[in-house]
């Protein structure tokens, strides 16, 4: 009998639609629930604020052995836009929809326990679905990674009031980071993730620097014929494609189907590098007493990379210190931090953090 049944119509017009949910009537105000209706109590019951949200998706990206996530959010009125690219193992495009239903998971035989609680149910995409006004898979594909975009209102789903500081982090004795203060905002949930799992590199800006790191990035593990030659973008991964784009109306077709949506004029700005690109997050933390953590080796990071000794990149951060002061004194300008060092393939760029003092 479906949905729209004309003797449904008019029991439901007459008694509500109470009885949709109800297997049984147990007595004394007992009932059993329809599965479908429990489902949807649990899902709303799992996501209790935004924060939730990002947690899960994380998970989702680490379980899907992902080595990268980028995380790209911004906010408009009282909407939270977020979207996450991962490299990870990738979603089959006939189920782009279908993750989204309950009980729908890839780890038959690979349930995780983790500080967060059980993962692999089947129910995290659905629970985000059920709270938010939009969640879908914004571009994916087997052995492509994926970009995940959901957008909730703040007003219905609650984040914190506090979304700009940042949380303090220390080195434990045994050499490890952990978060020890700070709202539990967004950027709180990313880095107590990173803390967790150091071998991952994890970002995180507004779509337009997530868009820019992803052009820089890729530019670095990609080789000539995939950067000059290449018609079919989506051969590639999902988080490199923004670099192989000819022009600034591909880039912006490119970033709006991987759900980092820009203006013509920002991507004629990516294209120029007048962006620079971000850092992993633990590195902005924590710099050069990031812990060490085995990685498989990344065979194009290694080929086409620039290599300078640890020991130089520290005495180059102090000199473009000291080489600054010029520029702050004329101009009341304060360095937030060390400059910021990046190595590509065939270039050295340098990002100074500034504030103008009052």
């Amino acid at each position: 009998m479906s949905e729209h049944d004309p003797l449904i119509d008019f029991v439901t017009s007459v008694s509500g639609d109470g009885y949709l949910k109800v297997e049984e009537t147990l007595g004394d105000g007992y009932v059993r629930l329809l599965v479908p209706e429990a489902e949807r109590r649990q899902a709303k019951h799992d996501i209790r604020s935004f924060e939730d949200i990002v947690v899960e998706l994380l998970r989702n990206a680490r379980d899907a052995h992902a080595q990268r996530i980028f995380v790209a959010t911004a906010r408009d009125g009282s909407m939270r836009i977020l979207t996450m690219i991962d490299d990870g193992i990738g979603i089959p495009v006939s189920l782009h929809d279908t993750v989204f239903e309950p009980r729908v998971t890839s780890k038959l035989e690979t349930m995780v326990m983790d500080r967060w609680g059980v993962h692999g149910r089947g129910m995290a995409l659905f629970s985000i679905r059920e709270n938010v006004r939009e969640a879908r898979v914004a571009s994916s594909a087997p052995h492509k990674g994926a970009a995940v975009t959901v957008m909730a209102d703040t007003s219905e789903l609650p984040e914190r009031a506090d979304q700009s500081t940042w949380p303090v982090i220390e080195i434990s004795d045994a050499g490890t980071p952990r978060v020890v203060r700070g709202p539990h905002n967004i950027v709180r949930r990313l880095i107590e993730f990173a803390c967790e799992h150091p071998e991952l590199e994890l970002y995180l800006g507004t779509p337009t620097e997530v868009l820019a790191t992803l052009h820089t990035l890729g530019r670095n593990h990609l080789d000539a014929t995939d950067l000059l030659y290449c018609e079919d973008l989506d051969r590639l991964v999902v988080w490199q494609r923004p670099a192989a784009c000819a022009d600034a109306a591909e880039l912006g077709d490119v970033a709006e189907a991987i759900g980092l949506p820009v203006s013509e004029r920002t991507a004629h700005r990516v294209l120029a590098d007048e962006l620079g690109p971000l850092e992993p997050l633990l590195t902005q933390l924590l710099g050069e007493e990031e812990p060490e953590v085995k990685q498989a080796p990344d065979i194009y990071r290694d080929r086409r990379s620039l290599h300078i000794h640890h020991g130089d990149l520290v005495a180059f951060r102090h000199e473009l210190s000291k080489a600054f002061d010029l520029l702050g004194e004329r101009y009341y300008l304060n360095l937030k931090g060390e400059p910021k060092v990046t190595v590509g393939r065939d270039s050295i760029n340098v990002r100074f953090p500034v504030e103008k003092e009052d």
